[in-house]
């Protein structure tokens, strides 16, 4: 765990890092990448076709998950997803949905996981009170 120091000398842990940003169309892609070879392995040549993308961005898209600690293994020319889909899906990131601040403060108020995880990123740059953190 990464600490970091306050003003008053004290250390907390580091706010973990921001997931990457990723464009709607590159969200969907992958998603349908994770789906079609959740249920069934599926050949490089089929999913560039019902992906609709090139071998260098089909490369580029099982890099991107790589990083999200999301694999798919290869067995031959077969590309099937190693995890569970619902962990996958965890994993990767929401594309940016225009929102105001407004509105995600509004969208923080609740009591589930998702509450919570919206309302500690909102409160990482206007303060747990409402107030501009230092």
């Amino acid at each position: 765990m990464t600490l970091r120091a306050t003003t008053t000398g004290r250390r907390k842990p580091a706010a973990k890092p921001a997931p990457p940003a990723i464009t709607p169309g590159r969200a969907a892609r992958l998603y349908q990448l994770l789906t079609l070879t959740a249920a069934t392995p599926r050949t490089r040549a089929a999913l560039l076709k019902k992906l609709k993308v090139d071998l260098r961005g089909f490369y580029r898209d099982v890099g991107f998950l790589r990083e999200l600690a999301i694999t798919l293994t290869c067995d031959g020319d077969r590309y099937k997803l190693d995890d569970d889909l619902d962990a996958a899906l965890d994993r990767l990131p929401f594309p940016d949905p225009g929102l105001s601040l407004r509105d995600a403060i509004q969208l923080a108020e609740g009591r589930t996981a998702a509450h919570r995880k919206l309302k500690a990123r909102i409160g990482t740059f206007i303060g747990p009170n409402g107030h501009p953190s230092a």
